[in-house]
């Protein structure tokens, strides 16, 4: 059976101002989004293409690892992020991106992502549950920046 690719994306100004982007931009591009989301990433520097590094959800007793490469980053006066993709053991196939933009004042963090099951058990299966998981985790990148700042 072929899976469709499945898009998805959430947006949210998570504040104002020259200090609040400064700090955000710095913060986004060292891994904040996901630390303070309450993931552990193996690689404290900042992101970088062809990086790679091991993240690490804790559910429960469970340590899911999930190892990504981050394909592209941008820098630009008022748009900053990277994306990445996963790599085999991940818990799900397709590439994720943080941007954060800055129109005027207002400072927007948007997380795009697209994604099907992993071609491997037991992640395949889980899928459904792991969609779900997308979005509550989704909702704490959003804010991991606001308590940043």
């Amino acid at each position: 059976m072929i899976m469709k690719d499945r898009r998805s994306e959430a947006s949210a100004v998570i504040g104002t101002g020259a200090e609040i982007w400064d700090r955000a931009a710095a913060d986004l591009l060292r891994w904040r989004v996901k630390t303070a989301s309450g993931f552990r990433v193996d690689d404290d520097r900042p992101v970088v293409p062809g990086r790679r590094v091991m993240i690490t959800a804790r559910l429960c007793r469970f340590a899911v690892v999930e190892p990504v490469e981050v394909v592209a980053v941008m820098t630009e006066p008022d748009r900053v992020g990277f994306t990445y993709r996963t790599l085999p053991g991940h818990p799900v196939s397709g590439t994720e991106s943080f941007v954060l933009d800055r129109t005027g004042d207002e400072v927007r963090l948007t997380i795009s992502s697209i994604t099907r099951p992993a071609p491997h058990q037991p992640w395949r299966a889980l899928h459904p549950l792991l969609r779900i998981a997308q979005y509550v985790v989704r909702r704490r990148y959003l804010r991991a920046l606001c308590s940043s700042v």
